[in-house]
């Protein structure tokens, strides 16, 4: 701080001022080398007329009426600071920021010699002088100490044996650094001997397509190879830069007998040659995958063997390696099979497989594509499925239509027991039909005859373990005849019904069997009960009380003993005009009437009858009669309104029995006396009641009775089962 005085009036001011803040710069700039001279400079802005003083390490030392300062180096290297003084005010500067003048190592020479390691006599060796950072360098070269003052460039060439000894080399340039630190000395010697190579092959046998690696090894480095076939002093096959030489994708003809040796220089210094090595080259043999069994398809759960046959592999020490879609799975096997038992579904893909011997492999099969199928459920069908007595059904059973070897069993449905082979829905057990209890190679089997109602049930199987399929869904046999044991009564007593309607189904047993329950075939599937969905039960009456289309179907009444009744094909229609036909079949002379009904109205309609398609008759009232059925009524029948057309029903016709009658006629002849008369079997198909009163009119009342008891014994007739019926619809 100084004061200047100034009057203002009686005012005296007083200013304080900063003291001015010194610098020091340096020349040349850094980095700073060994030997060299730097000056440093000192400023101080606003006056001139400082005494400058210097500061080393935080220690006093020169102090100048020059603003500069020369120090030599690595003397006086360090932190360096600067501050001036003077008479007047102000009377100091203030002290600078300290300044580091750091040495920095000289670029040190290295000598690289070309090639390395062992040099052998007759060669020609480079030798260059390496010296980081800068690149305008002039060389200077010394052998034994001594200059080689004709060599000035960074590389220098020198000839065995006559030039060995120990190399240096060192630096110079013209701006700063200008020298580099010599190097070390490095040693030239000479080996008195030419050198060999050795050659080597990674195999020796081997398949076309493979590879083969020759190496051939020789001592020190910086060699070119040369390879030669078939003779030693040919023109080289190859030159490489490395030691060894691959022949990949070999055929037969690369086969032989191989050499190799090294040079290197300019001109080109060889080693001996190597040893020969013998290359043999064999066409590779055959992986061939085959599947065991050769089936199109397989199922989950089946057994598969894949085999893997080697083919042109010579002797049989063969390992095995296998591959699904291309990833190994099995790296080592020593048989050439693979079994999978069972077989899933995940073990499906594209399965391969090679031979392995040593180092050697054979092709890679062809794929083989495993594909795999959910275990299966054959289709059993059945035709015909409505039965006439005597007919003969065939029995169809058809597994996946691209699979093959199948033997084929059948089976007859059962209620369920436990313990015995059932459906997987326990709907059924099932029972082996006696004569295919071992199967058979044929799909389908004959029923003959074929019986009654009843529900039957394919399987088939393969292979060794056998693998059997699923059950099929049962299917079934359906007779419209009465059984003897029980038989279903339909209300209303018609086999079409209108949708929406009341229907009501009774199984009426007729003999000892129990268990009896309602079963229905429709567009669903088999149903089993008077279920709540569907109708409800009261005794062995089952009524659905709103109709659907799709109650449509085949009804029928089982036993738990297995027993059948009749079935009845009911047909729910959602028109306005149905046709009332029988529901059981009729018997040849029965009388029948057709009713045409319309859904509002229970009066009569004009309508139409069709037979198979043809019109057959106009009626008035809505309804026909046939008095006498004969086998030509048996057939399809509709008819046609105003209002609409009714479906189609299936009219069944039975053929008449044979009836023989042994009639036994008490009565008053005219003497008075008993007669008895009797008819023997055969003599008498039928009798005519006109002609036996007017014959006997005669006679007391007693014969007149007799003659009536014997007229109701002779039209006392059984059913006859002769006439074959389509009704097959569903």
């Amino acid at each position: 701080m100084f004061c200047t005085l100034s009057v203002y009036g009686i005012y005296f001011v007083c200013v304080s001022t900063a003291l001015p803040s010194a610098s020091v710069s340096v020349s040349p700039q850094g980095p700073f080398y060994d030997g060299e001279t730097v000056t440093l400079q000192c400023d101080i802005p606003d006056y001139t007329d400082w005494t400058y003083y210097w500061y080393r390490n935080n220690q006093p030392g020169h102090s100048t009426h020059d603003k500069t300062l020369t120090i030599s180096l690595p003397d006086l290297d360090g932190q360096h600071q600067c501050q001036g003084t003077r008479r007047d005010q102000p009377q100091q500067s203030q002290l600078s920021r300290a300044l580091s003048i750091q040495l920095t190592a000289l670029p040190t020479a290295s000598v690289r010699v070309s090639p390395q390691g062992l040099l052998f006599s007759g060669e020609t060796v480079t030798l260059q002088c390496v010296i980081p950072d800068y690149t305008d360098w002039t060389y200077y070269w010394y052998i034994n100490n001594q200059q080689l003052s004709s060599q000035t460039s960074e590389t220098i060439t020198i000839s065995l044996p006559d030039q060995a000894g120990q190399y240096q080399c060192r630096g110079k340039r013209t701006t700063r650094p200008q020298w580099s630190n010599p190097s070390s000395s490095l040693p030239i010697i000479v080996t008195d001997y030419q050198p060999s190579t050795t050659l080597t092959s990674d195999k020796e046998d081997i398949f076309t397509g493979d590879s083969v690696t020759l190496s051939c090894t020789v001592e020190s480095s910086g060699w070119k190879f040369y390879w030669y076939r078939h003779r030693s002093d040919s023109t080289p096959v190859t030159t490489t830069s490395g030691y060894s030489y691959t022949l990949s994708w070999v055929s037969v003809s690369d086969g032989g007998q191989y050499w190799c040796r090294a040079g290197r220089g300019d001109p080109v210094y060889y080693t001996l040659y190597s040893d020969p090595v013998q290359i043999n080259v064999t066409e590779r043999p055959v992986a061939v995958l085959t599947l065991q069994p050769n089936w199109t398809q397989i199922f989950s759960g089946e057994t598969v063997t894949m085999r893997c046959n080697i083919q042109g592999g010579g002797d049989s020490d063969w390992k095995y390696r296998w591959y699904k879609n291309s990833e190994l799975f099995i790296r080592f096997n020593t048989k050439p099979e693979y079994r999978i038992s069972p077989v899933y579904m995940f073990n499906s893909g594209s399965y391969t497989c090679e031979g392995v011997k040593g180092n050697k492999l054979s092709n890679t099969s062809d794929a083989v594509q495993l594909t795999l199928s959910g275990k299966p459920q054959p289709v059993l069908s059945v035709s015909p499925q409505w039965l006439n007595p005597g007919d003969s059904v065939t029995l169809s059973c058809e597994v996946d239509k691209t699979s093959t070897g199948w033997r084929f069993s059948w089976y007859r449905t059962v209620p369920y027991r436990a313990g015995l082979p059932s459906l997987s829905d326990s709907s059924y057990s099932v029972e082996t039909l006696s004569d295919s209890s071992t199967g058979t190679t044929e799909s389908f089997y004959t029923l003959s005859p074929a019986g009654h109602t009843g529900g039957y049930v394919c399987r088939a199987g393969r292979g060794d373990p056998v693998y059997d399929t699923l059950y099929s869904q049962p299917q079934f046999l359906w007779s419209g005849d009465l059984q003897p044991s029980v038989s279903l009564r339909i209300s209303p007593n018609t086999t079409q019904h209108f949708r929406s309607k009341s229907l009501s189904l009774s199984c009426e047993e007729k003999g000892n069997s129990t268990g009896w329950r309602l079963m229905r075939y429709t567009e669903r599937g088999l149903e089993s009960g008077c279920v709540s969905n569907w109708g409800s039960i009261t005794g062995s009456t089952c009524t659905i009380s709103y109709t659907y289309t799709w109650s449509s179907g085949v009804y029928w009444c089982e036993s738990g003993s297995g027993e059948y009744s009749n079935a009845v094909n009911i047909t729910v229609h959602d028109g306005d005009v149905i046709l009332e036909s029988p529901v059981h079949p009729l018997t040849e002379g029965d009388s029948v009437t057709l009713h045409c009904k319309y859904w509002t109205t229970s009066s009569n309609i004009k309508a139409d009858f069709y037979k198979d398609g043809v019109l057959i008759k106009n009626e008035t009232t809505g309804e026909m009669t046939i008095p006498a059925v004969s086998k030509s009524d048996e057939g399809f029948y509709k008819c046609n309104s105003d209002q609409g057309d009714s479906p189609e029903s299936w009219v069944t016709l039975r053929g008449q029995k044979s009836c023989a009658c042994v009639y036994v006629c008490v009565f008053k002849c005219l003497d008075g006396k008993t007669c008895v008369l009797l008819v023997p079997p055969g003599s008498v198909v039928s009798i005519s009641l006109p002609r036996l009163l007017c014959g006997l009119l005669v006679v007391s009342p007693f014969l007149l009775v007799s003659i009536v008891l014997t007229v109701k014994c002779c039209r006392a007739r059984g059913l006859c089962s002769t006439v074959k019926s389509p009704q097959d619809q569903i």
